[in-house]
């Protein structure tokens, strides 16, 4: 199977103001037509460093792809180091110039001569038209590799990378059809999710299973490979079936959706409407729910009960409950959410208390304790936590899991 690597170049890829989206972007069209990347670097405008992961990767993969470099100043030095590596010489394309000088032209500029090193060229190489720019990409073909230099701008790489590459990668990869899939896990970690599934999985080099976490919630990626999309889809189900019988109720959604997103579904599918209560969070919960276009819809009413009087005066928690249980408590818990959904008249009421930190936690109610109460017509529901981390972990998994909590109610 075809692999590639990407090499972004540019020392300012290095420091916390810059973030290579183009490898994301490249990483995303190599695989739709059949070519997973093993590898992505970064490196600063640096021969030395940019020559030994050239190197390195021709060693190791037979498509290297850079990105970046390809400009007119004396730090663009990726055409340099890709011909030393190769043992080709660099010549003055007089075409390529000649389209650089119409361009500035065009504008009622003169080129300023350090431009013209964007007519240089690898001998042997097949030039990659750029409508958007002045540096052209190159092809170049080896014995071993396949060696792909792009200009950075997104503007320029996007287009000519999809014009001039993509056909050619998807002919070399052999037409492969791909077909993918995600399950949206809500409330179990990850460790437990692998512990599952990894038996079922494990069986199959094809579908590809990825993993990947944030607080509260895993997405299962499943990737499938054959010759035509029927196989690729037959793959793919599967071993999805399998898995989707094994997470059952954990799984929230088949897509891309959200977590809120589709709590807003079930609202609106029975015809209910929602208000929370909250103190930890701060309103994050309400924030998430009212993120989503159409929200009116559902959400009535939310209010943040940090303090002691607020719960009394926004929830109705009477104050002798909060002194003999503390705030911090499934009595609390209880009470902001049937408070709210009775003051708001909802179908579903959402409480939500407990210790976000840094400070306030004690030994009996260490920082993380949480507790949760969802009230509804039926019942009211209740379930206490412990969240590690910091503070914006814990109020987020904690948003994560009281919207958890009302999708299960609803389903």
């Amino acid at each position: 199977m075809l692999s590639a690597e990407i090499i972004a170049i540019g020392s300012e890829l290095l420091t916390p103001r810059f973030t290579d989206t183009n490898s994301v972007y490249l990483t995303e069209q190599l695989n739709a037509v059949g070519i997973p990347v093993m590898m992505k670097t970064i490196v600063g405008d640096q021969e030395t460093y940019l020559e030994q992961a050239v190197r390195g990767s021709l060693e190791r993969t037979p498509i290297l792809i850079t990105i970046g470099g390809l400009g007119p100043t004396e730090d663009d030095i990726t055409r340099k180091v890709v011909a030393r590596v190769l043992e080709r010489q660099l010549i003055l394309n007089d075409e390529i110039l000649a389209r650089i000088q119409q361009r500035f032209k065009a504008r009622g500029v003169e080129m300023p001569a350090n431009n013209a090193r964007q007519a240089l060229v690898l001998t042997g190489s097949e030039i990659l038209e750029n409508k958007n720019g002045t540096a052209p990409g190159l092809w170049i073909a080896g014995d071993r590799n396949q060696v792909i230099l792009l200009p950075g701008p997104p503007s320029e790489l996007k287009p000519m990378f999809e014009n001039s590459c993509v056909p050619r990668l998807h002919e070399m990869a052999g037409g492969v059809a791909i077909a993918r899939c995600v399950f949206r896990t809500a409330c179990l970690p990850e460790s437990t999710l692998d512990a599952r599934i990894a038996p079922i999985y494990s069986k199959y080099k094809n579908p590809e299973t990825t993993l990947l976490a944030k607080p509260g919630q895993v997405d299962v990626r499943l990737t499938a490979r054959g010759k035509n999309r029927e196989e690729a889809e037959r793959l793919l189900r599967e071993l999805g079936e399998e898995i989707e019988r094994e997470l059952a109720e954990y799984i929230f959604a088949r897509s891309e959706q959200s977590l809120e997103e589709v709590v807003g579904l079930y609202l609106m599918m029975k015809n209910a409407t929602i208000s929370v209560a909250e103190s930890c969070t701060g309103g994050m919960l309400a924030q998430r729910l009212t993120s989503v276009p159409g929200s009116s819809r559902y959400f009535m009413s939310g209010v943040v009960c940090y303090s002691n009087e607020s719960k009394m005066e926004l929830a109705g928690i009477p104050p002798l409950l909060i002194e003999m249980q503390g705030a911090v408590s499934e009595e609390v818990a209880r009470g902001l959410a049937e408070g709210i959904r009775a003051r708001s008249g909802t179908t579903i009421g959402v409480g939500v208390t407990g210790i976000a930190g840094p400070g306030g936690g004690s030994a009996e109610k260490p920082v993380g304790t949480i507790h949760i109460a969802v009230a509804s017509p039926a019942e009211t529901q209740h379930r206490q936590f412990f969240f590690p981390g910091d503070r914006e972990k814990i109020r987020w998994q904690t948003s994560q899991t009281a919207l958890d909590m009302v999708r299960r109610e609803l389903i």
